[in-house]
């Protein structure tokens, strides 16, 4: 009998992630969405030669894009293919999720962010988070409230001793 393919740990299959967007937005929902692709640009994720902290996503004529997320291309790349790392790339969604979330833009001034890059099983994702701008007091109240979440756990930790 063959061995079932055991489950990788959690997190494996992230390929990159923006730690900025947490610290600068409130994040209310996220959605997965999937990414147009070229072949090379497929290899160099593979690699992880992928940033999504400088990216931003925007909508235009009823399709989302991601522009700014910078891929860059292998050595070995094929040199009949001009690779552009900071094309502007279409993401992938339903036509419910893409009217949800244009109403949401216009309506609630909400921003589309990139929070994660991720495979599911031989596809790339993305998690597309809908937020809404920090301002300076709401980031060092968050700052805070880290500081006393790692010193409260370094106190129960010494208490159990």
């Amino acid at each position: 009998m063959a061995k079932k393919k055991s489950k990788d740990k959690a997190g494996s299959n992230t390929i990159a992630m923006n730690k900025q967007a947490r610290h600068e937005y409130f994040i209310d929902d996220e959605i997965e969405a999937g990414i147009e692709l070229q072949g090379w640009e497929v290899k160099s994720l593979r690699s992880g030669k992928v940033n999504i902290a400088e990216s931003y996503v925007y909508v235009r004529d009823g399709e989302i894009f991601i522009s700014g997320m910078n891929i860059t291309p292998l050595q070995a790349a094929s040199t009949h293919v001009v690779a552009n790392p900071t094309r502007i790339r279409k993401l992938l969604m339903s036509r419910k999720e893409i009217d949800n979330l244009i109403g949401r833009v216009n309506r609630e001034g909400m921003t589309l962010v990139a929070t994660t890059m991720y495979w599911v099983r031989s596809w790339a994702k993305i998690k597309v988070g809908v937020a809404k701008g920090k301002k300076l007091h709401d980031k060092r109240t968050d700052s805070k409230e880290k500081d006393w979440n790692r010193d409260k756990a370094r106190i129960m930790k010494s208490s159990l001793r």
